[in-house]
């Protein structure tokens, strides 16, 4: 594998997180790489061994988003994990390839610079499932199965629909936007509140990261700029075709992405299935991540991807 480490010679975009400053505590640090792939340089978590899984965090998260849940499938998958374009320590693209097409290429050019084994198993939390449908539905990959955690596979509806997309790309193209988010942000309860919106109560050391990352300007504005360039028509279209089968995991109490989506693409596509967690909320991966790697374990099993143990067998 080709992979360097941080420097302190290359000097960070100050709108940027700085893996000297903010990286100095990061969660699975010994796990970090950064590579060159494409036009840009990667922040990627690798650890683990056996078969390789991808881990896709959502819109305005980063690596540290699998904090727990990485070290618990490492025990049985190598796991990949990177940040996305523009989020926590990647640096961004173009603001025209911040789309979903653009990402999933990006994070296919990563796949690629890293050398590993294919990924058997995409799994990608809210915008980081539609990426990884996207990549398999262009064979940027071909995983025996794809798990979404409180997926965004389906745009916007009605009045919300009309409005979100536009009012995003205008935000993101004012560069007073992103600096003024982040302004706010320096007030835990901003984050609080944000945090609070999604319907999961998540630990004091994860506030504390989101509150790192949306105090740097840049990595808000990667965040507009994705939500800007976003179009869920395709991936929501073409899922009853996907090859992978689809384990579609939700939250209950998520307050931004309705279950009742899940539920629906869940009727549309014959090899889904849908598993809806009582009590807990968009970010059900960091409330509950011994449940969650417990569920991917047994999914894994059911594709013939691990083997199961002798007691689960009896």
């Amino acid at each position: 594998m080709s992979a360097t480490t941080a420097s302190r010679s290359v000097a960070p975009d100050p709108a940027f997180p700085d893996w000297d400053h903010d990286g100095a505590d990061w969660p699975n640090r010994s796990a970090s790489r950064f590579i060159k792939a494409g036009s840009i340089r990667f922040h990627v978590q690798i650890m683990g061994q056996g078969p390789t899984i991808l881990l896709l965090h959502g819109t305005g998260a980063a690596t540290h988003s699998w904090r727990d849940l990485a070290p618990l499938l490492a025990a049985d998958f190598t796991v990949i994990a990177p940040d996305l374009p523009g989020h926590g320590f990647t640096e961004p693209l173009p603001w025209s390839r911040m789309s979903l097409p653009g990402m999933a290429a990006s994070v296919a050019s990563l796949l690629g610079a890293l050398g590993q084994d294919p990924p058997a198993l995409g799994i990608g939390h809210s915008a980081g499932a539609a990426i990884a449908v996207e990549m398999a539905l262009d064979g940027m990959i071909a995983p025996l199965g794809i798990v979404s955690l409180n997926g965004a596979l389906r745009r916007f509806k009605g009045v919300a629909g009309q409005i979100f997309s536009p009012l995003a790309k205008l935000m993101s193209l004012n560069p007073l936007v992103p600096r003024l988010f982040a302004w706010h942000a320096a007030d835990p309860l901003v984050i609080g509140r944000l945090l609070n919106g999604t319907g999961s109560r998540i630990d004091q050391r994860g506030a504390e990261l989101y509150g790192r990352l949306a105090r740097r300007s840049g990595h808000a504005g990667a965040a507009l700029s994705m939500m800007a360039n976003w179009d869920l028509d395709r991936v929501e279209a073409d899922l009853p075709r996907v090859t992978p089968r689809l384990l579609l995991v939700t939250g209950a109490e998520d307050r931004s992405i309705p279950p009742s989506d899940a539920a629906l693409l869940a009727r549309r596509v014959a090899t889904a299935k849908h598993v809806r967690l009582p009590g807990l909320g968009h970010l059900a991966h960091e409330e509950q991540p011994a449940m969650i790697a417990a569920m991917i374990v047994e999914f894994a099993q059911k594709l013939g991807v691990l083997k199961a143990s002798h007691d689960e067998r009896n």
